[in-house]
């Protein structure tokens, strides 16, 4: 009877109604649901990002897994890990029902990896946003800085356009450094002056991005993103330098800090911010460069001041002037005009100067903290600065 009921719902009731044994045509009607296939899951899109183990890329790993992406990352060999800003993000691969982020080995001076990768992952998009991108130490390293960030962006490139897989999205990382010497505001239309090998190198996988986008078609966009700060910048940065400096000074275990050039003004944002517009320019019609900045600008002195005001301090009584921090080529004044991000992508800032900076100063407190903990137990050298 079970079975003549669910013959009768299969077949609409035919059998049922002539009388006949439906057992025969039940058991047909039950194994050719049972092949029916299970609906399929939709594809999740995949994102390949370089320079994963960056700030940058920290941040955009974790707005891209929000947004239900599978994010493979690009890191460099070393003998130290330096994953620690993914460290929060990471699944072991076991679990592969729950890692949604993979990282594999690559390099943007090794054209064989990224091609390897590019072809292997088919992405939805890529992201790069790998560089030597210390402005003073390009002046040290001009050869290699050249090398992974303009050539390095020019391998990539190639290896997006001769994929199998078409119609991949590529973002390209610029920086307001192209700038250099060109009176602020600067806009997407602002003539390029830079001031120091690595906004020259930037400048060119500016034009190569542009370049593959017009002679291929590619949907190639560049970002050039003004500076973008956050707890999570590195400590050779100058904003992380004075913040991590504050912590320590306030938490008794350092008394000076060495500076360079106090008057050089910055267009300073939240990183965070800042990856989200990233991915915005990737979800348009059509690929195009844009600006992206608070168009706020404040010089260094500035910072100082809300970041040691923040903590009861005065920085003046702290702050050494080393001239082996000057560039050999300063950049006075940066400041953005993102109006084209604002109109076309919807973007703007939430994060403004003095909460941006405050929130690095809270964030290098803790930090301090936990050092002391290690000078007090004799686990590290409390002299380590003056």
């Amino acid at each position: 009877m079970a079975a003549a009921s669910e013959s009768s719902i299969v077949s609409d009731g035919s059998a049922a109604a002539n009388g006949q044994d439906a057992a025969p045509e039940a058991a047909l009607a039950v194994r050719e649901v049972s092949q029916i296939p299970p609906p399929l899951q939709p594809r999740r899109k995949v994102a390949l990002i370089t320079g994963i183990t960056g700030q940058d890329g920290s941040y955009l790993t974790e707005f891209l897994l929000g947004k239900g992406y599978e994010v493979h990352g690009l890191i460099r060999r070393c003998s130290n890990f330096n994953t620690a800003r993914l460290d929060h993000l990471y699944v072991d691969p076991h679990n592969s029902h729950k890692a949604r982020m993979k990282l594999h080995y690559a390099d943007l001076s090794d054209a064989s990896s990224l091609r390897r990768w590019v072809e292997s992952l088919l992405p939805d998009e890529v992201y790069n946003l790998a560089a030597q991108s210390h402005v003073a130490v390009s002046f040290e390293i001009p050869d290699y800085t050249a090398d992974v960030v303009a050539t390095g962006a020019l391998r990539l490139l190639e290896a997006v356009r001769s994929s199998s897989k078409k119609g991949i999205r590529y973002y390209q990382a610029g920086s307001s450094e192209m700038f250099g010497s060109t009176p602020p505001p600067q806009s997407e239309t602002t003539p390029f002056h830079p001031r120091s090998p690595y906004a020259a190198a930037k400048c060119a996988a500016h034009w190569y991005t542009v370049n593959y986008r017009e002679a291929y078609g590619l949907f190639a966009c560049n970002g050039i993103l003004f500076n973008h700060e956050s707890p999570r910048r590195g400590e050779n940065f100058v904003t992380r330098k004075i913040t991590r400096a504050v912590g320590r000074i306030k938490i008794g275990l350092q008394t000076k800090l060495f500076l360079g050039n106090l008057s050089a003004a910055r267009d300073w944002g939240f990183a965070g911010d800042y990856v989200e517009a990233m991915w915005m320019m990737l979800q348009q019609d059509e690929p195009g460069d844009y600006v992206v900045a608070t168009e706020e600008s404040h010089t260094v002195e500035e910072f100082l001041g809300v970041a040691f005001g923040h903590v009861g301090l005065d920085w003046r009584d702290h702050v050494v002037i080393d001239k082996r921090y000057f560039r050999p080529a300063e950049v006075d004044s940066l400041k953005g005009d993102s109006a084209k991000a604002r109109r076309a992508l919807g973007w703007s800032p939430r994060v403004g100067f003095k909460e941006l900076v405050r929130m690095m100063v809270d964030n290098d407190i803790e930090l301090a903290k936990r050092e002391k903990v290690l000078v007090d137990a004799g686990f590290m050298d409390s002299q380590q600065q003056p």
